[in-house]
């Protein structure tokens, strides 16, 4: 008996043995049973180079990676680093895993990016506390002397919106190195408008020497790089949106900002997990957001309701409300490429790649796209300029309450708010406060001020209109065939709001 058990001992651990994973084979299999991380595979960034990957499938990662709830075995939580990057200097383990206001504060991205569907913007309740996040130690206030409280805005279009800033960039430095080289040419100062795609940004003056006088630029840096991401226009690209947040927001560190190469560590944040986020899993999550759809408008089934919106949009251009939010620009190259030329040291660069990951805005995505023009170029209905404004005065200021000043940019002063997407996008304002389309109009002071008064001047059924307007443009569903589209042709697509 004794010779017998040993036997079907032998047995039973040869089976276990041809059935077990093996090691560097499929032996993460082992831990699909049990706790474990959300994002159980990550994307090598050289595949997505080479082409290994498909962009459909860096897409499906991507989305992975933006509706995941990340937890401890991802690496969530930061408790030897600050939500801007800085290491603290608090006894490591002190900082609470969660906290609203200097968080980490999120389990995903789509946890506030979530109205009316994955991507969208977020209601009050998904406020975020900007810069409370560089405190050291962390703060529990929300009082706004710690913090600025802003709104979560949608994603929809983001691409587009990234390609304008990054063409708009370009303008305005050629008109810049123009003018020094006419400067050292004639041996005087040389004053150029900054303009691009219609937009002016001020003065520049280039003297002789080399040196440029930037005092007269409005509503950009004086290093002109448009930053389309933000409500204060901060940041260059959704790269160093997505690397920003997710350190921020989740705790969650990016290989290429916070990995051994530039910090000397593979375990930044000091949780006990190496490299949490590798360079593909940030482009993958990067393209999954300029890939979302083009936002539109839905004509109403009603006539009233559809004469009103045609109305609204030509009084809300006769009053001044499009010297800002301007119906539409137009993109020269409509191929979005990964990563961002313009992209700060610790987000990838394109000098950091063997060839960047590519596709047409108007060609590749889910419908609808940007309008595509027989020169192959695209217009972007995005009712913006990409610049920043002063919205603040004496007696309208309800964009005046900020105190923390942001990357150096005026607490007054806000990137003008994309309305393509208005009438899916409630609440209003940075803040969030500001129920109606109607509140949010009348919040205008500064350099808003003069469409504000010239609304609040309009007939009651002409504001209604005006409103109306705004109403109709919407996030699409994902296969809509075009930028207009009636109501009716949508029946049970639209998401209620």
């Amino acid at each position: 008996m004794a010779c017998l058990r040993v036997v079907l001992v032998a047995v039973m651990l040869v089976c276990l043995s041809s059935t077990a994973p093996a090691a560097g084979d499929d032996g993460d299999r082992v831990h699909d049973i049990g706790d474990g991380p959300a994002i159980r595979a990550h994307v090598s960034e050289a595949d997505c180079e080479s082409g290994k990957l498909s962009l459909q499938e860096l897409l499906e990662r991507g989305r992975e990676l933006f509706v995941a709830k990340f937890n401890s075995f991802d690496g969530q939580g930061r408790p030897a680093a600050t939500g801007n990057g800085v290491p603290t200097k608090r006894v490591l383990g002190g900082d609470p895993g969660f906290i609203r206001t200097s968080s980490p504060e999120a389990n995903s991205c789509s946890g506030c990016h979530n109205d009316p569907r994955t991507g969208g913007g977020g209601d009050f309740v998904a406020n975020v506390f900007v810069m409370a996040q560089a405190r050291d130690p962390v703060t529990d206030s929300v009082g706004d002397e710690f913090s600025d409280e802003r709104n979560t805005l949608g994603m929809m279009g983001s691409g587009a919106i990234e390609m304008l800033a990054r063409e708009m960039t370009v303008d305005l430095r050629g008109i810049r190195d123009g003018a020094r080289v006419e400067a050292q040419k004639s041996g005087a100062p040389m004053v150029r408008d900054l303009v691009t795609k219609g937009v002016g940004f001020g003065l520049i003056t280039a003297f002789p020497g080399g040196t440029f006088e930037t005092r007269a630029i409005r509503g950009v840096d004086s290093d002109l790089t448009v930053r389309p991401f933000h409500q204060k226009g901060v940041v260059v690209s959704l790269r160093e949106f997505t690397v920003n947040a997710y350190n921020h927001h989740h705790g969650m560190q990016a290989v290429e900002r916070f990995g051994k190469a530039r910090t000397g560590t593979d375990d930044f944040d000091e949780d006990g997990v190496p490299d949490e986020l590798t360079v593909g899993d940030i482009t993958a999550a990067t393209l999954f957001q300029a890939f979302l759809n083009t936002p539109g408008q839905v004509i109403p089934r009603e006539r009233r309701k559809a004469r009103a919106v045609k109305r609204g949009g030509e009084t809300f251009e006769s009053i001044g409300c499009a010297e800002c939010h301007r119906p539409s620009l137009i993109l020269d190259h409509p191929v979005y490429s990964e990563p961002n030329p313009f992209n700060p040291v610790g987000n990838l660069r394109p000098q950091d790649v063997s060839r960047p990951v590519a596709f047409d805005l108007t060609r590749a995505g889910p419908l609808p796209r940007p309008e595509r023009l027989p020169d192959g170029r695209a217009v972007i209905r995005a009712y913006t300029d990409l610049k920043r404004h002063d919205l603040c005065d004496a007696e309208v200021h309800h964009f005046c309450n900020e105190k923390v000043i942001q990357n150096g940019v005026s607490t007054k002063e806000f990137l003008t708010r994309k309305l393509w997407d208005a009438g899916s996008s409630a609440p209003y304002g940075h803040r969030g406060d500001l129920t109606t389309i109607g509140q949010a109009i009348l919040a205008h002071g500064g350099e808003g001020r003069k469409a504000r008064d010239a609304f609040v001047a309009l007939p009651k059924e002409a504001q209604d209109e005006v409103v109306e307007f705004l109403k109709s443009l919407r996030i699409l569903p994902d296969g809509t065939p075009t930028l207009v589209v009636q109501e009716k042709d949508l029946d049970g697509k639209l998401e209620s709001r």
